[in-house]
């Protein structure tokens, strides 16, 4: 077993057309959130000397970031352009943005708190349950931001490898936690994983929670809930009903295309929420309020976004496999291909083809990652991926 203890970073319904087209539907079927730096899949910044134009990112296919190609449907536009007239004051109306996350998941408010995307939510986390120098336990690769922020605040982590077929081995996460409980302050579980895309089955998250320390606290984030199929997966939000100290963090910024809006939210006891709450800043904005509501509301466009993706998630990852390259099968909006060479290079012959895809996730550096975006992002992609690469013979697999 490798123990690392060391931090290192992380128009809708034109765009359905085209994907439905690309995906062998008839036509007639129904910002880049993180800021990455070229080096890391997404574009320089804008303006400037040596910066990305407007012209030039929107030229951009973005395939870096794993966000919704697609937009707010018009039902969430419609709700936000209304809240604009709430937009010069403090104690607006926020259309109980709180009360209808609560209700989605059958809790008390108590249960609820909301954050400017699920990263502050997880920022939040660490913040409260990693004082005091406490470690995370979690594995590598996984979504780095909280490993970042334990690092930020004088705490640390101990991130363990990822096991067969890049799985996350949840018998070592226990043992782990268990031989160093004392200075632990927080496990935490990717769900699916990012950049993976492989689920932790709910057979293994209660298989965790009954192999730790009662009192442990567990964060678990599951940004890219809404995109599984495998019915051996199942959100945890049944453990905070429990009264488990479980941690559920939620995201608008994937299946709801509110990336650029940031709105998140995390599912917890009340007790816990009552011990983040002083960390939150409060910074949520009025308009993605009543955007969350409607998105909430508007499940017939989130099963469209969902089949979609999926299709076009299968499509291009059968022609990869078709080609030689293997990849891990994934459930999210996104999936890493075996490409036989070293990540970072490759990152800008993408670019230079108008191609934007994931940044390095170490150790697995011959791996890349590439987002789900509309169909013509996608023959893009495939174009693209095309021209870099020569067709290899072997085996198909859909591991690499």
């Amino acid at each position: 077993m490798q123990v690392r203890s060391r931090v290192s970073r992380r128009k809708f319904v034109g765009g359905l057309a085209a994907a439905l087209g690309y995906a062998g539907f008839a036509p007639g079927v129904d910002a880049w959130a993180q800021g990455r730096a070229a080096g890391q899949g997404g574009p320089r910044p804008m303006g400037g000397r040596g910066r990305t134009s407007l012209e030039e990112y929107d030229a951009f296919a973005k395939l870096a970031s794993n966000e919704n190609p697609y937009g707010p449907p018009d039902s969430v536009m419609k709700a936000m352009t209304q809240a604009f007239k709430y937009a010069n004051r403090y104690g607006y109306p926020d259309g109980g943005i709180v009360e209808e996350i609560a209700a989605h998941h059958g809790v008390e408010t108590d249960n609820i708190m909301l954050g400017a995307g699920s990263g502050e939510i997880l920022s939040v986390v660490g913040t409260t349950f990693l004082k005091g120098g406490k470690k995370v336990v979690g594995v590598e690769p996984s979504y780095g931001s909280v490993y970042a922020h334990a690092s930020g605040i004088e705490a640390d982590s101990i991130r363990l490898p990822l096991g067969k077929d890049y799985r996350q081995e949840i018998q070592t996460i226990i043992e782990t936690t268990n031989q160093h409980k004392a200075e632990v302050g927080l496990v935490y579980l990717c769900n699916p994983n990012n950049p993976t895309g492989l689920i932790v089955t709910k057979q293994e998250v209660r298989q965790l929670l009954d192999g730790i320390p009662k009192d442990m606290p567990v964060l678990i984030d599951e940004a890219y809930h809404h995109f599984v199929e495998d019915p051996n997966y199942a959100t945890s939000v049944p453990y905070v009903l429990q009264g488990r100290p479980v941690i559920i963090a939620r995201t608008f910024s994937k299946i709801a295309a509110l990336a650029g809006m940031r709105l998140g939210y995390a599912v917890a006891p009340a007790s816990l929420i009552r011990k983040m709450r002083p960390w939150g800043t409060g910074s949520v904005n009025a308009l993605v309020k009543w955007g969350g509501v409607a998105a909430l509301k508007d499940t017939a466009s989130q099963e469209r976004v969902k089949r979609i993706t999926v299709e076009l998630r299968k499509k291009t990852t059968g022609e990869l496999q078709t080609l030689g390259y293997s990849v891990i099968p994934s459930e999210t909006n996104f999936f890493m291909v075996h490409i036989r060479r070293e990540v970072r290079p490759v990152i800008e012959e993408f670019r230079k083809k108008g191609v934007l895809v994931g940044r390095p996730f170490p150790p697995m550096t011959e791996h890349l990652r590439v987002s789900v975006g509309t169909a013509d992002e996608m023959g893009r992609f495939m174009t693209a991926f095309k021209e870099i690469f020569p067709a290899v013979k072997t085996t198909t697999a859909s591991v690499g």
